[in-house]
């Protein structure tokens, strides 16, 4: 399994997927944070887990492969991308035909935790990005009292 965390910044998620897939998966993080990926990459070689490929750079500007990604996942930053379109669409190209793209974000509604509400993604906006990108919605669901998730694949030909 290839599983892609995009804007992964210190490994919250791909430190986890990178034990889920095992060594004979891969796990391609990106963040535009250089000491993040580095408190990434000396977290992992002290688990030992060598199949993390890291990268620092912009989202926009990053293909780690094309059509060989299982999943592409957005870890409560997709609304943090200068353009998050762009982002989605190399996410799109990524993936492998049946791979899917998971953005788990925080719900558009005031609380006192996480981003400022202006800057939150409201579902229906995510969901307008992710299928002007060229994704179909599989499903959107509540993921905790904070965040929703939406999971999307690729348009059928």
């Amino acid at each position: 399994m290839v599983f892609v965390d995009v804007g992964c910044g210190e490994g919250y998620f791909a430190v986890p997927a990178s034990r889920r897939v095992g060594p004979g998966g891969r796990v391609c993080a990106v963040d535009i944070n250089a000491d993040a990926i580095a408190r990434l990459e000396e977290q992992a070689e002290n688990e030992g887990l060598d199949n993390l490929v890291l990268d620092v750079n912009e989202a926009e500007n990053t293909l780690f492969c094309k059509g060989c990604a299982d999943i592409v996942f957005f870890g409560i930053d997709l609304h943090d991308f200068l353009d998050p379109l762009t982002v989605l669409k190399n996410a799109k190209e990524m993936l492998k035909p049946d791979g899917r793209v998971a953005d788990l974000d925080w719900k558009d509604a005031p609380m006192d935790i996480g981003p400022p509400p202006e800057k939150r993604f409201s579902v229906e906006k995510a969901r307008h990005l992710i299928e002007s990108a060229g994704l179909r919605i599989q499903s959107v669901q509540e993921a905790g009292p904070y965040h929703y998730l939406i999971i999307a694949i690729q348009h059928s030909p």
